[in-house]
C-alpha cells in the first residue's frame, strides 16, 4: 500500500514540477523576450548587418528632420545655445593657457 502511495506522490511531484517549469517559461517569454532581444540588438553593434540597419535608420531620421521647418523646439534650442556658449568659453580658456 505504501509503494502505491509513494508512486502516486512521485507522479504528482513530477507533474507539478513540469507544470511550474512550463508556466515559468511561458511567463518569461511573454514578459522578457522582447526586451532581451532589444538589449541584444544594442549590444551587437559589432555585427555589420545590425550596423548597416542602424546607419540606415539614422540617415532616414536625418532626412526627415531636414524636411521639417524647425528641427528643435524652443526649449531645446535654448539649452543647446547655453551649452554652446559654455563650451566656447572653456575652449577660449584652453587657448589662453
Amino acid at each position: 500500500m505504501e509503494k502505491n502511495n509513494l508512486k502516486i506522490f512521485f507522479v504528482k511531484l513530477i507533474a507539478v514540477t513540469f507544470s511550474v517549469i512550463v508556466i515559468i517559461n511561458v511567463i518569461f517569454n511573454l514578459l522578457f523576450a522582447d526586451k532581451i532581444e532589444k538589449i541584444n540588438n544594442l549590444l551587437s553593434l559589432d555585427k555589420s548587418k545590425f550596423r548597416s540597419e542602424m546607419r540606415d535608420k539614422i540617415r532616414n531620421e536625418i532626412r526627415n528632420g531636414l524636411e521639417k521647418d524647425s528641427i528643435l523646439n524652443q526649449e531645446d534650442k535654448i539649452l543647446l545655445y547655453e551649452l554652446y556658449k559654455k563650451l566656447k568659453k572653456e575652449f577660449a580658456e584652453i587657448e589662453n593657457k
